[in-house]
């Protein structure tokens, strides 16, 4: 997997057809691929517009050319670019000329990315934001992603590392003087006084974080009920779009509808599920059960009912014991009283209740506002969060356990103290993914999609 030797290429824009493509190529025979398609080589980091032609000498394309000679490219290696036009048959064209070329293959997904991670160009944490960014459906994931790309964490864990293999000079030099008299409670002190500093910050960063990890995932809201109340009518109000099939018949909705929504740059997963009754029907019971369990693992439910009618009793398992807005062990649950321009509503905004006219679009605002509020409380202050990811969050809490052992055991035995600090190192070490790291790697990188 991954052959070093090889030069890989592969499309870096979207999917054609489009106006124009990028072609990105990276490895020692970049430079041959230029020259054999272009004539020649360009100036280093300037554009050049060049006809493409085949290795026969057939024209492929006008084109706009560059040439990143390595390491001072992207990836760490030699890296040539073709801007063309984005048809199918000049992409194909191009890539057929390339292949031809010895030693040429196409890329795999995120093999750009890791060969830029394997040359240090970036480091673990970076590469994670980098997969973030490219994935980001809101503002906040973006900003978020964009931080971790641009070092927020990867640099604070450096300094932590390097702090922590300082500190550690001090404990085993201390140990190699242990004949000296006082050197080593003169060494031991700043050694110390440097590891509890680090055991703080770190510390501080682990209780800082809220909920910066889930800002990835987003939240999952649930609208659940009985059959006939509205669902799949609020659901494409929230998606300002049909999505889902509404029909006067109860058991149309059988499986679990999802919509992706952006509430003011929050990630939202909207879920219309199926309704909740007892029925003989084996593929609606099928429904039903599915619907209970993704509005026990919502982290917020949308509970329909009718105006002017009571909550079912059966319902009082999922909503908790008051069968009023409230909290479960899975998430929250709010009551929606639908249908209100038909009347029967009197005590709508008691006890967390809302009222909407899902028809219509009556109370709709007001239930989105409610939600992005909801969302904002729920997330947290992620701005400047440094911990985005369970493997980072994972890895800093041992760095911690580590210095916080170190810090028991230096005053009786400054040989076990001394281990666990090259503990602590090597788990930021991790972090950043310069130690140890084989089985993560491929995890992380072919998440990424090709080009990348």
């Amino acid at each position: 997997m991954y052959p070093r030797d090889h030069t890989i290429f592969a499309l870096s824009s979207g999917r054609p057809p489009s106006a124009l493509a990028a072609v990105r190529v990276s490895g020692p025979g970049a430079s041959l691929v230029l020259t054999t398609l272009a004539g020649k080589l360009p100036a280093p980091r300037q554009a050049s517009r060049r006809l493409l032609h085949d290795g026969v000498g057939q024209p492929i394309d006008d084109s706009v050319v560059l040439w990143f000679p390595g390491p001072g490219s992207a990836t760490g290696e030699d890296v040539a670019e073709f801007h063309v036009h984005g048809g199918r048959a000049v992409l194909a064209a191009l890539f057929t000329a390339i292949s031809v070329i010895p030693n040429m293959r196409a890329a795999e997904p995120g093999e750009f990315t890791r060969r830029a991670f394997e040359n240090g160009k970036l480091d673990l944490t970076e590469a994670e934001g980098l997969d973030d960014l490219i994935h980001a459906d809101t503002d906040r994931q973006r900003r978020q992603a964009l931080r971790q790309l641009q070092g927020l964490l990867g640099n604070r864990a450096r300094d932590w590392r390097e702090r922590i293999i300082d500190a550690s000079a001090l404990i085993e030099a201390g140990i190699d003087f242990s004949d000296e008299g006082d050197v080593p409670a003169e060494l031991r002190a700043p050694a110390v006084k440097a590891i509890s500093a680090l055991h703080d910050e770190i510390a501080e960063v682990l209780a800082a974080q809220g909920q910066a990890e889930r800002l990835r995932d987003g939240l999952v809201v649930a609208i659940a009920g009985e059959p006939n109340v509205g669902k799949s009518t609020l659901i494409n109000q929230l998606a300002r779009r049909d999505v889902a099939i509404v029909s006067p018949h109860a058991g149309t909705t059988r499986d679990v509808i999802e919509v992706q929504l952006d509430l003011d740059g929050y990630p939202v997963t909207v879920i219309d599920t199926a309704g909740i009754r007892e029925t003989d029907d084996p593929v609606e019971q099928e429904g039903v059960r599915r619907a209970r369990a993704r509005a026990e693992d919502a982290d917020l439910v949308l509970w329909l009912v009718e105006a002017g009618r009571a909550v079912d009793p059966a319902a009082m398992p999922l909503l908790g014991k008051s069968g009023n807005a409230g909290s479960r062990s899975g998430g929250s649950v709010w009551i929606v009283r639908n249908k209100i321009d038909l009347g029967g509503v009197e005590d709508v905004g008691l006890h967390g209740e809302f009222g909407i006219a899902a028809s219509r679009g009556d109370g709709i605002p007001e239930l989105v506002h409610a939600m992005v509020k909801f969302a904002a409380n729920f997330f947290g202050t992620t701005e400047g969060a440094l911990v985005t990811r369970a493997r980072q969050r994972d890895l800093l809490r041992r760095a911690s356990d580590s210095l916080r052992r170190s810090l028991e055991l230096v005053e009786d035995s400054e040989e076990l103290a001394a281990e666990e600090l090259r503990a602590a190192a090597y788990a930021l070490g991790r972090l950043l993914g310069r130690v140890d790291v084989e089985d993560v790697l491929g995890a992380i990188f072919q998440k990424f999609c090709v080009g990348k």
